[in-house]
């Protein structure tokens, strides 16, 4: 296989990538509108349209802001500093910036309920998609891994054995995606739990995975994204920690 992988598009050559990062929002929100018709409506038409602004505009500043201190020399010696951070994003500092923004228009709007659990699967389910353009590009995006001896190395397009982390992480959100179904299906648990146990899981598999990716570490042999993973985690394992007593198992 070449990479990356491109298609020929009115003339022109368009990188895979892309198109599956579009593919996978489109996806991802008719998915969302499908769950959010059949469940009851816990907020106006006015404050879920305010939320999903809030959680839309946290998740573009939180994946580029993010995006681009994983090398903050690189930010610093940047001759156009907002080009170079438009260029760079991630897609742990679009799930903190989403969150952040939700949060805050919450408190502005003075709503406590959560709103997270009926978004878990359309996420899971775009983020899955928008991997795989990032397998399919290869070395040619930073979305690639260390070099490897192991059996599960792939030539991507260097011709070195590296781990496809972007492989790896299509087969996590596979497993959490039935693992979370099984949990919804089998326990009973407040609202909320399912968002929170889908963001503890995620954060704590990208804080691993991003060891065997080339990084550029900022203290404690890690990156910027682990840093955001960790905190992320401790915050979440508070969340379910407070809410562990009332997820109790229904058959």
């Amino acid at each position: 296989m070449d990479f990356p992988v491109t298609f020929h598009i009115f003339g022109k050559e368009v990188l895979l990538h892309p198109i599956t990062e579009s593919l996978g929002i489109f996806v991802g929100m008719r998915y969302y509108t499908f769950l959010k018709r059949k469940d009851e409506e816990k907020f106006s038409s006015v404050n879920s349209l305010l939320i999903l602004i809030a959680a839309t505009f946290g998740a573009l500043i939180g994946s580029h802001v993010i995006g681009s201190l994983e090398r903050p020399d690189d930010l610093m010696k940047a001759p156009d500093i907002w080009m170079y951070i438009w260029l760079n994003n991630t897609i742990v500092g679009g799930l903190a910036g989403g969150l952040i923004g939700v949060e805050v228009m919450k408190k502005i709007i003075g709503k406590k309920e959560s709103t997270g659990d009926r978004m878990v699967y359309p996420l899971i389910l775009a983020m899955f998609i928008g991997r795989i353009g990032c397998f399919f590009t290869g070395v040619y995006e930073e979305t690639y891994g260390l070099p490897t001896n192991s059996i599960f190395g792939m030539d991507l397009g260097d011709h070195m054995k590296r781990h496809p982390v972007a492989l790896y992480e299509m087969i996590f959100l596979a497993i959490l995606f039935l693992a979370l179904k099984y949990f919804q299906k089998n326990y009973t648990y407040k609202s909320g739990v399912l968002f929170q146990g889908f963001m503890l899981f995620y954060f704590s598999f990208r804080f691993f995975l991003d060891f065997i990716k080339p990084k550029y570490n900022v203290v404690f042999n890690l990156s910027t994204i682990q840093i955001v993973c960790f905190l992320m985690i401790i915050y979440y394992i508070y969340l379910l920690k407070k809410n562990k007593h009332e997820i109790i198992r229904s058959r």
